[in-house]
């Protein structure tokens, strides 16, 4: 008897409050209380249709700094404020913020909407990324897509403006894995696999 399909919610699909589009849009700025509306929506400029919205509301003032979420879902109102914490930079300069979850406690730098409120992913039971819904051969095709492909994304990073590739004098972490990535080779077996599969 064939297994009876699931279909898991994907972290991916769901909304998300992420603490550096927030800084972004100015809202982890010192001084008073900042308010207003974040909206998602797909599609382009004609065809942009709106999947939702919430009004936001940061309170940085404040001895213990928070924000205040304020939407509709499943017909009920929903208000609730995510508590928000500080450590010092390790570089030396200013400080990194992040949520703290409301239902773990954990610290974390992206909250996610897959039931009734904005969670962390461990606060929620069969929701998965859309990269573990893969196939054993659709990941190996992947992964020989990027190997195939990596170097020139590398190449692209590694040459951007403001990449940043040492750091006291050191590469940085991200600049050893992605110089390794350009010195990566695919052999003549992957290319063959690549175009069996």
């Amino acid at each position: 008897m064939p297994k009876f399909p699931t279909f898991p919610t994907l972290y991916n699909e769901c909304k998300q409050l992420s603490i550096s589009s927030l800084k972004r849009w100015g809202y982890l700025t010192p001084g008073p209380c900042k308010s207003g509306t974040i909206t998602w929506s797909r599609g382009e400029d004609e065809r942009k249709e709106v999947m939702g919205e919430i009004g936001i509301k940061t309170n940085m003032s404040a001895d213990s700094p928070y924000i205040e979420l304020n939407y509709a879902c499943n017909s009920k109102s929903i208000n609730y404020q995510v508590q928000l914490i500080s450590i010092p930079s390790n570089i030396g300069k200013g400080k990194v913020w992040f949520f703290i979850c409301p239902s773990t406690g954990k610290r974390c730098r992206k909250l996610y909407l897959a039931d009734t409120y904005f969670y962390h992913r461990s606060a929620f039971r069969g929701c998965m990324y859309e990269t573990q819904t893969y196939s054993q051969k659709n990941r190996r095709l992947f992964n020989l897509y990027d190997t195939a492909f990596g170097a020139d994304k590398a190449y692209e990073q590694i040459y951007s403006k403001h990449f940043k590739k040492y750091y006291k004098g050191k590469p940085t972490k991200r600049y050893s894995k992605l110089l390794k990535a350009t010195e990566h080779k695919i052999s003549q077996r992957e290319i063959e696999m690549l175009f069996m599969i």
